[in-house]
């Protein structure tokens, strides 16, 4: 008897909810101390979720980039963020312009995932589930082991099979937990002792969630995608000199411009630059064009600044743990040029260490604020020195892989 009344309350809360109607504190997933609960989906370019209200110059730190027309139950506002549930227990500040209110939707009092299957094709590994709906969505790298962990919101597991076809390249094994209700984890053992990198995406035609790992690429330089993003540019001038005032725009163009070089100069076949002249590019602008060349990985090119004359040295930056092998070498190749070590610098909230479907690496080449890197950053040999140890750690990088 007790069980049926307790089916009876969690039946009518969820239901109480998918009419978008108030619920008491302590209701299901998406109440909010008897607050409205209204229905939305992702909208705009690059739409992102944020852990909080914080903010600094390099925005409030994100959780995820998100598909477009992923369902929301936005709960409350805060300033110009609207908060979104995901689970009983973790909600999401998403900006009130990447969503739209859908007042025609009904949603259901519950989501079921169907089944899974697994493939490959000469560059990706696959794994595609079935979904009823445009859900949330957040992925982690793992290390130790390497393993990927892709948390899906407001679904409840009805898969009964995993279907596999042919072996795959990096995915070693695949399965799933319910952690909580409404809250399903799918778990992804690498082979590799390297993250490659990964996307999460819906299918534009079926209602299938997709996961797509990249594959390792060839161990000779010659043979891998780079792309090269010289930083700032237009209207974004960046830092400048101490006693040059030469602005940062200019050096990493030209830095950029001498690792093209080098990089051609050691055989590299394929090569992609963001910008090759002066010209203004948004960090979603710069990502868009970056997803669609599907690197094998990423450097970009930066020159650091503070207020402190004193503070110098070089430094590499990355936002996610299975990409910082690749900082690692680089900065100790950097390192051999003398230069003082500022540091190896994770989690951070850069907009082009965000993506998770390529290795990316931002070099802060030194302090442009302090004299003495000031004088080696205007040096004649620097560039193409500079663009010789980047290479080098990148030929540490492939070859530590393996």
């Amino acid at each position: 008897m007790r069980k049926t009344i307790f089916q009876f309350v969690v039946y009518l809360s969820l239901f109480v909810i998918a009419q978008g109607q108030p619920v008491p504190n302590g209701g299901q997933p998406g109440a909010s101390n008897g607050k409205k609960v209204r229905l939305a989906r992702t909208t705009g370019v690059l739409p992102f979720f944020e852990y909080g209200p914080g903010d600094d110059r390099l925005g409030g730190a994100k959780m995820t980039y998100m598909d477009t027309g992923v369902l929301v139950k936005v709960v409350d506002s805060l300033n110009a963020d609207y908060i979104i549930s995901l689970a009983d227990n973790l909600r999401a500040f998403v900006a009130k312009s990447s969503l739209r209110f859908d007042s025609s939707f009904k949603a259901k009092s519950y989501y079921l995932s169907g089944n899974w299957k697994t493939y490959r094709d000469e560059r990706f590994d696959y794994i595609t589930i079935s979904m009823p709906e445009k859900l949330p969505y957040r992925g982690t790298m793992q290390v130790n082991p390497n393993r990927l962990a892709i948390d899906l919101f407001g679904i409840t597991s009805n898969t009964n099979w995993i279907t596999q076809k042919g072996v795959l390249k990096e995915v070693r094994n695949t399965w799933f937990e319910q952690m909580e209700n409404g809250v399903l984890r799918v778990y992804i053992d690498l082979k590799s002792k390297m993250h490659w990198g990964y996307s999460v995406y819906y299918d534009s035609i079926a209602s299938s969630l997709t996961i797509r790992i990249k594959h390792a690429p060839d161990k000779n330089i010659k043979n891998v995608l780079i792309a090269v993003d010289a930083g700032h540019g237009g209207d974004n001038s960046g830092a400048a000199g101490n006693t040059s005032s030469k602005l940062e725009k200019k050096l990493t163009l030209e830095y950029a411009t001498a690792f093209e070089k080098e990089l051609k100069k050691a055989g590299v076949k394929k090569i992609f630059m963001t910008r090759t002249k002066d010209t203004s590019l948004s960090m979603p602008e710069r990502i868009r064009m970056l997803r669609d060349t599907a690197p094998d990985l990423l450097i970009s090119i930066h020159f650091n600044s503070s207020s402190v004359h004193t503070v110098k040295g070089t430094s590499t930056f990355y936002r996610h743990i299975g990409f910082r092998p690749l900082t690692q070498t680089i900065l100790k190749r950097m390192m051999e040029l003398g230069l003082a070590e500022f540091g190896n610098v994770g989690s951070f909230n850069f907009a082009l260490s965000g993506p998770t479907d390529y290795p990316n690496c931002l070099v802060e080449v030194a302090f442009l604020s302090n004299r003495s890197d000031e004088k080696f950053i205007l040096s004649k040999k620097s560039p193409a020195n500079v663009a010789k140890k980047i290479r080098l750690g990148i030929q540490d990088w492939l070859q530590e892989a393996r």
